[in-house]
């Protein structure tokens, strides 16, 4: 048993899908303190702040610390979580018919190990309809989702291509913490 230290449902899923049990709580971090010039820096400085928060109010000695956090990144700019509706437009816009990175990094520690790990999925994405993104803004599912991106559902007619795993783009690179904490 882990603890997963985010609020992430997604990131919920990922672990039961890999037959990974856990429970899920987490301390609050202010994300919008961050100033980083490149993504892979915010994303780090996102997760260690994450991580000293959860580490500080659980530990890890009694069951397993886990957290992530994900951005977007896409003609240069470092896309986060859309605050309003017209907010994610724009930031589909900009991931509309471009290449587009999400970048997950998580922090495993346990009494016996600690994984940092960061991982990159690029997407090339066909120009979206524009009818479909307004749909997909009304439904509200961008909500909370970094780059107001979701490659399982919104985004994925909508892939060209696509290098690294799914999981990293959903929030939480699996592959690699399975790798770690299913094989002892």
């Amino acid at each position: 048993m882990i603890r997963l230290a985010s609020s992430s449902t997604t990131r919920a899923q990922l672990l039961s899908d890999a037959g990974i049990t856990f429970m899920q709580e987490s301390a609050d971090f202010d994300e919008d303190s961050i100033i980083a010039t490149s993504a892979k820096n915010f994303v780090y400085l996102a997760t260690i702040g994450k991580y000293e928060a959860n580490l500080k109010k659980f530990g890890y000695e009694d069951y397993p610390l886990l957290v992530a956090d994900t951005v977007v990144t896409s003609q240069n700019k470092i896309l986060r979580k859309a605050k309003c509706i017209d907010d994610a437009r724009n930031i589909l816009l900009t991931q509309s018919g471009n290449i587009t990175s999400i970048i997950t990094c998580m922090i495993y520690q346990s009494k016996n190990m600690k994984i940092i790990d960061i991982s990159t999925t690029d997407y090339i994405f066909d120009t979206f309809d524009l009818d479909d993104v307004e749909i997909y803004l009304l439904n509200g599912d961008w909500q909370g989702k970094a780059g107001a991106c979701m490659v399982e559902g919104f985004c994925k007619r909508y892939i060209k291509s696509v290098k690294g795993h799914e999981s990293t783009a959903m929030g939480l690179n699996v592959e690699i913490l399975k790798r770690f904490i299913l094989n002892k």
